[in-house]
């Protein structure tokens, strides 16, 4: 185990906010005691100072500024290893280039809508360049042809194979484009978030002051959250270089194949802090084996962040219960809450604070979205706090016609400041539905109560039965607590029924489960007096997930109503199938890279396209 900086540097002024984050690596390149630890599958380190890390991005910016890239061009980055990632995106912003980070394929099954969506996010980012890895770039070279604006794909570790540009490095100002943050939600157009060089700084500063309160020297973070993804690339990357700390990377696919590695490097490098989304802690939780909780030291740990979707009380718990041995203290689970046109985050609780619960009278709540003690016999709903908007920021709750709201009133939520990003990317008509009078319509439904805002779900997955709303993850955590049904894997949403709307509930199952259908069925008519009109149970890595790993309701319910769920490839490796979908997406990358060095990006005549395709085929 490399062991990471614990030291404290007098001469480091955290009350200072960077312009701009090309400034930012600048003033950390003299520090050798803190920086990043990239880890590999097997958890061994690769370790980089902040000085080796302004020098490994400078040079890369130079190798990128040799092959031609000018200020302001988009760069696509599909890149699954943390250190690539990092060290290119810091690279690009130091050249004037613009990032645009992309999810990587996920699992073999699914690799045709994946292309597809890659396809349509560097279309609408007009992505010059797109850079991989050597693994990946057999798949990716069939995008080439369909993407009109890139001019080249290249491998990072072919970026050396021309001499470093000796060019003045470009002036980066705050009011300049930082990247291009694609939003993994389930419409089909996607929709690029531009996040400016103020927008970031301004919310990174607000994070690492005020919601973690990160201490040079004395904090170390560990986190296995995909890069690709805000709550990874900002909270994770970006923020600690604000204050300097040294933060420890596992790979996203460690951590999928084995959760309890979270922990276990917690405890290798004496972690005080890291981030992750329910799901996450659910997992943790329950695969951590006596034999390891035994072993493991989490009394350094002072914030587990949790946010991403509403937060269920029980599984942090839970959580809590289950590592309390290791001397997890039990204030350690830190509600927050954000999204991507916020930069990233919104709102923080204290660290070191007991989560707070409010109870609410569920039928007041449904029928008004009053907010109301419940009575002794009533049924009830639980809220949990994710804490007060940051400094300079605001947080309030309208209705349907945009009026704002007092305390304890269920609307959207809206919210301003200077963390605010610029809108859509080239994508005016969004830009103008969301960004309105100074305020940013989250399109999330929650209250206020004490000033401290309480999500409760999201405006267009409401679901309203016979003239009352209800909350999907309501429906869905009663039914994930059912034997044989997977947790995490549960989706609920209405459909036309003859008189009224209908519910409909999702589910992963275990293999060995039975009587699934009878027992959802009769928990959420026990428990939250509703009938559930139709139970659907699918395999493991059946339901639709976005790129970060959020269930994707309305995508959900669409494939449903179309009759396409389950059709569309599981989220799991192995089958023939997929082995057949690989060979197919290679070839067309052969035949992508074979048009590309003969045509470049101009589409080749049919006959042309036919040859390559048979020859490609061939080869295989």
């Amino acid at each position: 185990m490399s062991q990471v900086s614990n030291s404290f540097d007098p001469t480091f002024d955290p009350s200072y906010c960077p312009a701009t984050i090309v400034e930012a690596l600048k003033r950390n390149a003299v520090y050798e005691q803190y920086g990043y630890t990239f880890l590999d599958n097997a958890l061994k380190p690769t370790r980089y100072s902040y000085k080796q890390l302004w020098a490994a991005s400078e040079a890369r910016a130079r190798l990128l500024m040799a092959r031609g890239y000018q200020r302001g061009e988009r760069v696509a980055m599909v890149l699954a290893s943390p250190e690539d990632f990092t060290v290119t995106f810091y690279a690009c912003l130091i050249a004037g280039l613009v990032p645009v980070p992309m999810f990587p394929p996920l699992s073999f099954g699914k690799l045709d809508s994946w292309a597809d969506s890659a396809v349509g996010i560097m279309q609408v980012a007009g992505a010059s360049l797109l850079l991989t890895d050597k693994q990946l770039s057999n798949v990716l070279w069939q995008v080439m042809p369909k993407v009109k604006t890139l001019r080249d794909l290249l491998t990072v570790d072919k970026l050396d194979d021309v001499a470093p540009s000796t060019a003045s490095l470009p002036v980066i100002t705050a009011n300049d484009l930082a990247f291009l943050q694609f939003t993994s939600g389930s419409t089909s157009a996607p929709k690029g978030v531009m996040v400016t060089q103020a927008s970031l700084m301004a919310n990174c500063f607000a994070i690492s002051s005020e919601g973690m309160s990160l201490r040079p020297g004395q904090d170390v973070g560990v986190s296995w959250l995909p890069l690709y993804h805000d709550m990874g690339l900002i909270g994770f990357v970006i923020t600690p270089l604000i204050a300097a700390v040294d933060i420890v990377f596992i790979p996203t696919m460690a951590f999928v194949k084995r959760p309890n590695v979270w922990m276990q490097v917690m405890h290798d490098y004496k972690a005080t802090l890291s981030f992750g989304p329910n799901f996450a802690y659910a997992l943790a939780g329950k695969r951590a084996s006596q034999k390891e909780i035994a072993t493991w030291d989490l009394s350094r740990v002072r914030m587990l962040g949790c946010g991403a979707e509403p937060i269920n009380a029980q599984v942090m718990a839970e959580f809590v219960e289950a590592l309390a041995p290791c001397g997890l203290p039990s204030g350690a689970i830190m509600p927050a809450y954000g999204m991507a046109e916020a930069t990233l985050a919104m709102s923080f609780r204290k660290p070191l604070t007991e989560l707070k619960v409010l109870n609410v009278d569920a039928d007041a709540f449904r029928a008004e979205g009053a907010v109301t003690a419940p009575k002794d016999d009533a049924v009830v709903l639980s809220f949990v706090s994710c804490g007060k908007a940051f400094a300079q920021h605001a947080l309030g709750i309208i209705d349907t016609d945009g009026v704002l709201l007092g305390e304890g009133r269920e609307g959207e939520i809206v919210f301003r400041g200077p963390s605010v990003t610029a809108g859509y990317y080239k994508n005016p008509d969004a830009t103008a539905s969301c960004f309105r009078d100074g305020w940013l319509r989250t399109g999330d439904l929650g209250f206020l109560q004490d000033g401290e805002v309480y999500i409760t779900g999201r405006c267009k997955d409401l679901i309203i039965l016979n003239g009352r709303n209800h909350h999907p993850q309501t429906i869905e955590w009663v039914v994930a607590e059912l034997d044989g049904v997977r947790r995490g894997n549960v989706v609920a949403f209405s459909r036309p029924g003859r008189a009224s709307e209908e519910l409909v509930v999702v589910c992963e199952v275990k293999t060995d489960a039975a009587d699934v259908v009878e027992r959802v069925t009769r928990a959420v008519a026990d428990q939250l007096s509703l009938k559930v009109s139709e139970v659907v149970t699918l395999r493991a890595g059946q339901l639709p997930k976005t790129s970060s790993g959020k269930l994707q309701r309305r995508k959900t319910r669409e494939m449903f109503l179309s009759g396409e769920l389950a059709t569309q490839g599981d989220r799991t490796l192995g089958s023939s199938g997929e082995k057949l979908t690989v060979a197919r997406h290679v070839a067309r990358g052969i035949i992508g890279r074979v048009s590309h060095s003969l045509f470049g990006n101009r589409t080749p005549s049919a006959p042309a396209a036919t040859e390559m395709r048979d020859g490609a085929l061939s080869a295989k």
